[in-house]
């Protein structure tokens, strides 16, 4: 396994102004800095010893490399690993980041995706969680309240590639039996499309799949489009807004059927953390674990709130407009939603729910539109989930440079320090003007020069001077 101490190496013989340098960026000497003080190489290589052989193959990519490639895509914005892997050729600033000389070439995108797909995605959740025990240990994560919300991401397969589960048979081909069957001209292409718009539209999971990636479902994305999609759902921290959990689903899986597997997800990775201290030897994860779920109306329904309820959680889930309920025979259920109602419409509950958007999409935000992850280039939900994890890693990672550093990304670094030039330039600019305002007020008879005490006197006007 190519390890990071094996690929340390002499410096070449070489004077320093022959080569080509970069001053190197702030941000990511501060986030190797952090990386290195928590040893983030050791753990990876450890973590993923079993798959690499010590002797056999080619120099391997390290596994702790792999992984801040990876990240890469986050703080650089990039979707794809190719993208990636471009950035990382064309950037000195990045070569020293990954600790690649100039006489090295980078990993190229085929290396990456194949040790992705050779480390499991177990792998990428250990790592995962090891970031999280990083920011327990920072004091970024309490556990009591989480937040749960869910978005979609469009799968790297198209809508026209899919085929009938049961024949195999291609859309069009599936237009043009029915076509036959209603006597209408079968090649003609207009005709047929023509046909399909006016007809009633039943695109089934349960009848169509795509054939390069049979997990992915069809769903309604955010922007109305209906496309091959993925979901992603995860667990916040509703104090900290550090990600907690990271649950991968098809496309078309219902809120109300993921919110549980999430939930449990998120109980067990703040139970791992409770015994994590602070640097000040306090323990800032609640003792008791979970005991707040907080949601949007998309995850109500009756099973979901008698499900919480057992597990021993205060359900804060905003309650769609249904109208009177018939609760004859559902003791249970009818204890549970109303007793979420009144939470949800107490003082607490509103305030939770406000903070829904501060806490919850503004971590959307950073994993997927200036994260660059708005589109899949990855197939199977496995690779998603790694993605996924990933992705949840670096920006957890961004909340704790965020948090000693004031700023979690290479551009939020970068507009800091412009705002601090402006701000250095504003304040001189401030001293200028009074230093100047200062001196209007004497006029150049005002200054004298006396010879006995060697200096420049301010001497009154000559009107006022003794005769």
């Amino acid at each position: 396994m190519g390890t990071r101490k094996m690929r340390e190496r002499q410096e070449e013989l070489w004077y320093g102004g022959e080569l080509p340098t970069a001053a190197g960026h702030p941000f990511y000497k501060r986030l190797n800095e952090v990386l290195d003080k928590a040893k983030f190489d050791s753990f990876c290589e450890t973590a993923c010893a079993g798959f690499y052989h010590n002797r056999l193959g080619r120099p391997s990519l390290p596994p702790g490399q792999y992984f801040r490639v990876m990240m890469i895509g986050f703080f650089e914005g990039l979707d794809s690993e190719r993208g990636i892997a471009w950035r990382v050729a064309d950037s000195l600033t990045l070569r020293q980041f990954l600790s690649i000389g100039l006489d090295e070439t980078t990993p190229d995108h085929v290396t990456i995706s194949r040790t992705r797909r050779l480390i499991d995605g177990e792998t990428h959740q250990r790592i995962f969680t090891w970031m999280l025990e990083q920011l327990a240990q920072a004091g970024l994560i309490k556990g009591k309240t989480i937040g749960v919300d869910s978005t979609t991401l469009e799968a790297n397969a198209a809508m026209k590639s899919i085929v009938r589960r049961d024949t195999g048979e291609s859309y069009m081909t599936y237009l043009k039996r029915l076509a036959e069957a209603e006597g209408i001209q079968a090649q003609d292409a207009a005709a047929l499309l023509r046909m399909d718009r006016k007809r009633k539209k039943k695109s089934s999971n349960a009848d169509w799949k795509s054939p390069s990636d049979e997990e992915a479902e069809i769903t309604k994305l955010k922007d109305g489009r209906t496309a091959l999609a993925y979901k992603a759902e995860n667990a916040v921290d509703m104090e900290t807004g550090a990600i907690v959990a990271v649950t991968t689903h098809s496309g078309a899986a219902a809120d109300t059927t993921t919110v549980k597997a999430t939930v449990m997800e998120a109980g067990m990775a703040v139970a791992g953390l409770i015994a994590e201290k602070t640097p000040a030897g306090e323990y800032a994860v609640h003792p008791d674990g979970i005991k707040e779920v907080v949601a949007d109306k998309g995850y109500h329904s009756n099973d979901v709130m008698v499900g919480l309820a057992e597990m021993g959680v205060r359900s804060y889930v905003a309650e769609p407009d249904r109208g009177p309920r018939n609760w004859d025979g559902k003791p249970a259920e009818k204890r549970a939603v109303l007793g979420n109602r009144r939470r949800v419409q107490g003082e607490r509950g509103k305030r939770l729910q406000r903070q829904r958007g501060e806490r919850i999409e503004r971590n959307f935000a950073h994993q997927f539109d200036t994260g660059g992850l708005d589109r899949l280039f990855v197939r199977g939900l496995e690779n998603v989930h790694k993605k996924f994890l990933i992705q949840a890693a670096a920006c957890n990672l961004a909340l704790l440079l965020r948090s000693r550093y004031g700023s979690g990304k290479p551009r939020a670094a970068h507009d800091r320090a412009s705002e601090l030039i402006l701000m250095i330039l504003a304040v001189i600019k401030t001293v200028q003007d009074l230093f100047v305002s200062e001196l209007a007020h004497f006029r150049p008879h005002h200054l004298g020069f006396c010879q006995s005490q060697g200096r420049w006197l301010v001497l009154p006007p000559a009107e006022n001077r003794p005769v």
